[in-house]
């Protein structure tokens, strides 16, 4: 394993690359297109990163979240609309997933009755909000499911064409 640097102010990149127990002459041979010194500027923050660059670093570095990273910390247009997803163990996730759909359940009749008439007075606005914020806790859920998937498959755990040959076309 290569020797890790002891700079305290190291990258979210830099650190997934010392994870994947690369030198950056080696990383720089993993991804093919990224010069050892791009690498350099890459990590230290003295070059902007492009999102090619982003998506060859979470494939050779078997580090699924990076992308998510890069599109809620760095992209402009990220910034404004892509959640942030966290890492979690199955089992919280599932917790989470179970306790967010169980509110919503018991929310539907409320969210008919908001909605039949196609517009929403200050009188429902806030139970509307409550039911959005559920759906959007949803959503997040569903992102960490996704991540914990991906990295499952990067460390070789579940195998990807297992799992692609049983979803329906």
């Amino acid at each position: 394993m290569p020797r890790s640097s002891t700079n305290p102010n190291k990258s979210v990149y830099w650190l997934a690359r010392e994870e994947a127990g690369l030198t950056r002459a080696a990383a720089s041979e993993a991804l093919a297109f990224i010069s050892e010194s791009r690498l350099e500027k890459i990590e230290s923050g003295s070059t902007q990163i492009t999102p090619e660059d982003v998506l060859a670093m979470e494939r050779a570095y078997r580090k699924p979240g990076l992308c998510n990273h890069y599109c809620v910390e760095e992209c402009p247009i990220g910034r404004e609309s892509v959640p942030r997803v966290e890492v979690k163990e199955l089992s919280k996730i599932v917790l989470e997933m179970l306790a967010t759909l169980n509110a919503l359940n018991r929310q539907k009749d409320r969210l008919i009755e908001i909605t039949e008439d196609g517009r929403i007075d200050d009188e429902e606005l806030r139970d509307f909000v409550a039911i959005q914020d559920k759906l959007e806790k949803i959503s997040s859920v569903a992102g960490s499911m996704r991540l914990w998937v991906e990295n499952t498959i990067a460390t070789g755990k579940i195998d990807r064409n297992k799992i692609e040959a049983l979803r329906p076309d």
